[in-house]
């Protein structure tokens, strides 16, 4: 595994995430295509709180304390929970550059581990270290996935009587 590039990966992705959603209004940032989907200000809460509460504290577990229980997480439930539609998106783009950073940081003191630590647990089975590294900066592609569709689907929105069929699928 090229753990630096994994960790300069996961340092990028809040600048690129803050400089592609500057100018999103507050009713864009809450805006949902349906009441199921995620807004982006409800995306970028959930990636503050997966660093905090998922990949960040099950990673340094993990290389720390493997025979610990890894604590219980609801992503769903928390959005609800703890308000992410009432949030504003700068401050909260800010959070996640601000916690990202710190756990960057860290990992920055850890990449020469080994990475073949292994966790059991009960929903994965067994779980190595680098695996959740790796399963971090999937996660963050897959929510950059989400945010560019979300964008794409607010455009379509946006555009009125007028189509986006032109610009292709």
């Amino acid at each position: 595994m090229d753990v630096l590039w994994m960790i300069n990966r996961l340092e990028r992705i809040p600048g690129s995430l803050a400089a592609l959603l500057a100018d999103l209004s507050t009713d864009d940032a809450r805006w949902r295509p349906s009441e199921s989907d995620w807004s982006i200000l409800e995306i970028i809460c959930h990636l503050v709180d997966e660093d905090l509460d998922d990949f960040g504290t099950r990673l340094r577990m993990t290389l720390e304390a493997p025979e610990a229980d890894w604590p219980k997480i609801d992503p769903k439930a928390a959005a609800g929970a703890r308000g992410y539609r009432d949030r504003d998106l700068q401050m909260m783009l800010h959070q996640f550059s601000a916690v990202r950073r710190t756990e960057a940081n860290w990992l920055h003191t850890v990449a020469d581990h080994d990475f073949f630590i292994e966790k059991s647990q009960p929903t994965f089975g067994t779980i190595r270290a680098g695996d959740i590294l790796a399963a971090w900066c999937a996660h963050d592609d897959l929510h950059l996935r989400q945010i560019a569709r979300r964008l794409h689907e607010m455009t379509a929105y946006k555009a009125g009587p007028f189509a986006i069929d032109y610009a292709g699928d």
